[in-house]
């Protein structure tokens, strides 16, 4: 199977290769006969994510940080604090970024990415024909974990967010709104790399994830849905249930591995990004920063 990711870049318009943090890895739990027994019998239990966010919290982890930014060309003046602060591995990798690193768009009609990552997005869920593979569908009732919500966004618009360990991982509300709730459906912790998800979209309804409610006033009911994966030891809400948020306004970050942020809109609510569509329906991903716009109110 073909191991190669390429992402559309929204800042430089090019098709690119994306280059993977633990590739060899990858390949081996999911190409290999005999990784595909270690991802059974390791990587989807909650112990073995655990274990790794463990390591990550010690303080030997800290040398592994100049390397990682060397390795992935990180922009060090976008962080909030030096590099010099960060006491382990995770301070790192749930690092804030400076407010001018992520300017929110300004009009009230835009609805913006909220998290930094690799996006597909869908103007309307129940007519996608394929994610990453032909015949792979979103099971809403499964990703919710209840039929009664899942009729509610029925027909709506979906966008997936899927961030690599490089990225910045605090995620933030798309749109103003009360946070009405947000609540823990348990699973496992396979990985949300595409290497895995050509295999099996299933993936995003089997792994622990976290499902918070917003209403907004123009677009109704809006679900942003935290899906953890290998490695990522928990989701951290830091935003206030039942309370008013502005847009752009943290919702709160991962610890250590890729993960991925879903955001559902309910039918005929927004006017998704021209251009986040076509390259969706050409089977790519759309690269774009937290803050920037995604779509628009009808």
């Amino acid at each position: 199977m073909d191991s190669k990711i390429f992402v559309h870049n929204r800042y430089t318009n090019n098709l690119e290769e994306e280059k993977v943090y633990g590739d060899s890895w990858l390949k081996f739990i999911y190409n290999n006969p005999l990784g595909r027994i270690c991802l059974w019998a390791l990587v989807k239990r909650l112990w073995f994510s655990k274990w790794y966010g463990w390591r990550m919290n010690l303080n030997g982890s800290r040398s592994k940080i100049i390397p990682f930014i060397d390795n992935f060309s990180l922009d060090t003046n976008e962080f909030k604090h030096p590099v010099s602060s960060f006491k382990n591995f995770n301070e790192f990798f749930f690092r804030k970024l400076k407010p001018s690193s992520r300017p929110i768009v300004q009009d009230p009609d835009l609805v913006i990415f909220p998290a930094d990552g690799r996006h597909l997005g869908f103007q309307n869920v129940d007519h996608i024909e394929s994610v990453f593979v032909k015949g792979q569908k979103f099971n809403l009732e499964k990703l919710f974990g209840s039929v009664e919500l899942a009729k509610k966004f029925g027909g709506g618009s979906l966008v997936l967010s899927r961030l690599c360990p490089v990225d910045y991982h605090r995620f933030h509300f798309p749109i103003s709104g009360n946070l009405e709730s947000f609540q823990l459906i348990n699973g496992s912790l396979f990985s949300v790399n595409p290497i895995a998800l050509r295999q099996k979209l299933g993936i995003f309804w089997e792994n622990k994830r976290y499902l918070c409610i917003i209403d907004n006033n123009v677009l109704g009911k809006v679900a942003v849905i935290l899906v953890g994966a290998t490695c990522v030891g928990s989701v951290h809400m830091t935003a206030k249930n039942h309370k008013f948020h502005e847009t752009g306004e943290e919702l709160g970050y991962f610890s250590f591995g890729g993960s991925s942020v879903i955001t559902i809109f309910q039918k005929d609510k927004i006017r998704l990004d021209e251009e986040l569509i076509n390259i969706s329906s050409r089977g790519y991903e759309f690269y774009s920063k937290m803050g920037e716009a995604m779509g628009k109110t009808f």
